[in-house]
């Protein structure tokens, strides 16, 4: 943390704190929207393969931090150009623009003119994709903005926040026949990806039970003034339930074939108290600051309980306001063992050395690391979040040039993202079941699980 004097220039003043709290309530939909009743469509044309395209032409909306990375990503992949970059900052703009010549591509054409930009960058550029890093809130608009324009759409997670914009993303890819994909880099992780190749191989027997979450001490970032901390505070003022739902719930997802053989049935959430933020508010900003009065509505724990239509259960966690070190969980466990991450470590009955104990995962990964890894280990190397953020975007692009599928469509984006108004509608009554729609509109029984092997 910042010594005092540092804190004093940087902190919110308390009129710019409560403004925040009130941006939240009239950009974030109210729970309990019309929206479940206004979507009944009985039947799904899905989105079809589209043509290769040998060269991707890319637009990238938001190049801040994870922005920044994924263009740092796709300057070094193969077949693809940035050809426009949108920013609220034209300096942002600037600095990729630079980025773009420097490795020896033409200067991107830049759009900087104020937060609706990104619909002239649209409707003006001859461009395949879109790609967005923007706020949560901007998440949506960008998508739409990009297939109703013809392009395909990739956004940062989560996809959206709520169940209207989750139908609004599968209608219109439907409608305009472009991907929707959300840009989970955690389902590309090498400890995810050869936990999925052993599934595939029956390692673990028949799934019974998953565990996943998002627990990440996040304190310092919500009371920054810079980043995400000029928005994402606004959310845990407003909100109560698993607000960021993707990056454990996606790799888990996969194993158990949600939206291709399965799909999350129904959910129940309930949350605890919320104490973790204004006591630290307290203790760095002072206990009279705006911080440290404000009531969240967020609170500390959130745990969810997913049942699935086959009859998996998944706890699904989201803490992000106490001490505590990082973890996704990430454990799956069948009738035959069971894997459990941070740290790794795995028991399959009758392999294990010890019966009763836990192996280490290193001799493991040699046999099981996943093929796509072992491909792009080398280049995946120095690149965010342990290379996973190489894969993910490589792993896109390769999609369009080869004419394939994308890994995760927008159904998969739906499905993951509505957790957020689902488990806040639960814990707001009591912890009642809510059921998840089927945005696949039956589909989810016919289509085939992700293998990740067909490169």
């Amino acid at each position: 943390m910042q010594d005092s004097s540092d804190n004093k220039n940087n902190e919110l003043s308390r009129r710019d704190f409560l403004k925040k709290g009130a941006a939240a309530g009239l950009t974030i939909s109210v729970i309990g929207s019309a929206c479940a009743t206004k979507r009944k469509i009985s039947t799904a044309p899905g989105v079809k393969k589209a043509a290769p395209i040998d060269t991707v032409r890319v637009g990238f909306v938001g190049v801040g931090g994870m922005g920044s990375a994924h263009c740092r990503n796709l300057l070094n992949i193969e077949g693809v150009e940035i050809r426009a970059v949108c920013d609220i900052l034209e300096s942002k703009v600037e600095r990729i623009q630079r980025w773009v010549v420097d490795a020896g591509f033409p200067k991107p054409k830049g759009y900087s003119r104020g937060e609706f930009d990104f619909k002239r960058m649209c409707d003006q550029e001859d461009l395949d994709l879109i790609m967005t890093a923007t706020p949560w809130r901007w998440h949506v608009p960008v998508c739409l903005a990009a297939m109703k324009a013809g392009k395909h759409a990739a956004t940062e997670v989560p996809a959206a926040v709520t169940l209207d914009e989750c139908w609004d993303l599968v209608l219109t890819a439907e409608k305009t026949q472009k991907y929707c994909m959300m840009l989970e880099n955690c389902c590309y992780g090498r400890s995810e990806m050869a936990v999925l190749n052993m599934v595939r191989q029956g390692l673990f027997g028949e799934l019974i039970h998953a565990g996943a979450g998002y627990l990440h001490d996040l304190r310092a970032l919500k009371f920054s003034s810079e980043g995400e901390g000029m928005w994402r505070t606004a959310h845990s003022i407003k909100r109560d339930g698993n607000l960021y739902p993707t990056h454990g719930l996606g790799p888990v997802a996969e194993c158990m074939n949600i939206n291709r053989g399965n799909r999350f049935e129904y959910l129940v959430s309930m949350s605890s108290k919320s104490r973790g933020l204004n006591v630290f508010a307290a203790e760095e900003l002072g206990a009279d600051s705006p911080e440290a009065i404000q009531k969240y509505a967020l609170g500390d724990v959130n745990v969810s309980l997913i049942k699935t239509a086959n009859g998996e259960t998944i706890t699904l966690y989201h803490d992000c306001d106490l001490p505590r070190p990082y973890s996704r969980i990430n454990m799956v466990q069948g009738t035959k063992g069971i894997f459990q991450g941070y740290p790794d470590r795995i028991y399959i009955e009758g392999i294990s050395k010890k019966a009763h104990r836990w192996d280490t995962f290193d001799d493991y990964y040699k046999k099981y690391d996943h093929p796509l890894w072992k491909q792009e280990a080398e280049r995946a190397k120095g690149a965010g979040h342990g290379g996973m953020d190489y894969v993910e975007d490589f792993r896109l692009i390769d999609a369009l040039r080869k004419g394939r599928l994308p890994d995760m469509d927008v159904y998969d984006a739906a499905a993951w993202s509505v957790v957020s108004e689902l488990s806040e509608r639960s814990v707001s009554g009591k912890s009642k079941p809510v059921d998840f729609p089927d945005f696949t509109r039956g589909q989810w029984r016919t289509n085939k699980p992700i293998h990740l092997v067909d490169f």
